[in-house]
């Protein structure tokens, strides 16, 4: 008896007969990783079926991740874990301790019987582009988190509409697509809005922020705060000879600018929160706990990764705008 085992008086579809027989066959050891499987022409016409049907069954075990196809030579079992009901494409711009939260919400929330890849690009377009062209087919769903890049939209579009998600940043050229976000100018403002009376305390508000990196409506809300409340305020993008002034508030983006402005309040003999104002951006269990705390203004990452496995999972089209929040400590 051969690999694949097709019954006309079943009432599964035909397909789908194909990709169990793949899958026992995997099971019970007829077909280890590596083994080259029956062609699609040989399926087709042993059973007289239609191309179409072969090629189904045989691209969703590709998308699985239990197979996978190499041009010229047909398709190779690539994985045992025939368990694996779903395989999903993660790209974010770069990892750090809040994306970490994010992407093991994410992981929690979806279960053991998905599989999950992730990718970086580093804020480089043509590692955006090459990382989602050479993954095209690969996957059940697509998690792209496109950042400050331009022009993502045609990258984008070579992978199945109904099987993109967009995460963080949704740039207007994508908003046909479900997505869990942040809505950066409202939250920054909102946020230091609550800050009010204690931002109040200092005469002048620094932001260090990178146009290659941050998301420009962080720079917008921040700007708008400061003008409709007369406050002093400077936009840099690196604290390269800064020396720091007694009366500055400091809004940093970047966990390493924060330990950066930490050492030269203490070389400078300087009193945080006293003498020089921390707000940072993005919450995680080191601001908690350093200097007793840093201030911040940040989205719930966990609620983000959840509501993003939920949508996937319930094959559900949404667009979210995730919570964000003040938390005031001991450096404001």
């Amino acid at each position: 008896m051969g690999i694949v085992t097709i019954k006309e008086e079943s009432g599964t579809p035909k397909y789908k007969q194909i990709v169990i027989s793949i899958e026992e066959a995997i099971v019970n050891g007829s077909l280890k990783k590596g083994d080259k499987l029956p062609s699609l022409n040989s399926i087709k016409n042993q059973f007289s079926l239609s191309r179409d049907t072969v090629l189904s069954a045989f691209n969703e075990l590709k998308i699985r991740g239990i197979v996978q196809s190499v041009v010229g030579k047909g398709y190779y079992v690539l994985s045992e874990d025939v368990g694996v009901n779903q395989k999903i494409f993660v790209l974010f711009d770069e990892l750090n301790s809040f994306k970490e939260d994010l992407y093991n919400s994410f992981l929690a929330a979806l279960g053991e019987k998905v599989q999950v890849d992730i990718f970086f690009h580093h804020f480089n377009p043509n590692v955006f582009d090459k990382l989602i062209k050479d993954n095209d087919g690969n996957y059940s769903h697509y998690v792209i988190m496109p950042a400050n890049l331009m022009n993502t939209e045609a990258s984008i579009k070579r992978l199945p509409d109904d099987k993109v998600y967009i995460l963080d940043q949704v740039h207007k050229e994508l908003l046909m697509y479900p997505s869990v976000y942040q809505n950066f100018k409202k939250d920054i403002y909102e946020g230091l809005t609550k800050g009010l009376s204690l931002i109040k305390s200092y005469e002048k508000i620094i932001l260090l922020f990178s146009d290659i990196k941050q998301p420009s409506g962080i720079k917008e809300g921040f700007e708008m705060f400061c003008l409709n409340n007369n406050f002093k305020y400077e936009i840099i993008e690196n604290l390269n000879d800064r020396v720091l002034s007694v009366g500055e508030l400091y809004m940093l983006l970047d966990d390493r600018d924060l330990i950066r402005v930490i050492k030269r309040i203490k070389v400078e003999k300087l009193v945080i929160a006293k003498d020089i104002g921390v707000i940072s951006v993005n919450d995680s269990l080191l601001k908690e706990i350093v200097e007793g705390g840093i201030t911040t203004i940040s989205t719930d990452f966990n609620l983000m990764g959840k509501r993003l496995a939920h949508m996937i999972m319930n094959n559900e089209f949404a667009q979210i705008e995730n919570p964000n929040n003040l938390i005031v400590r001991k450096s404001l």
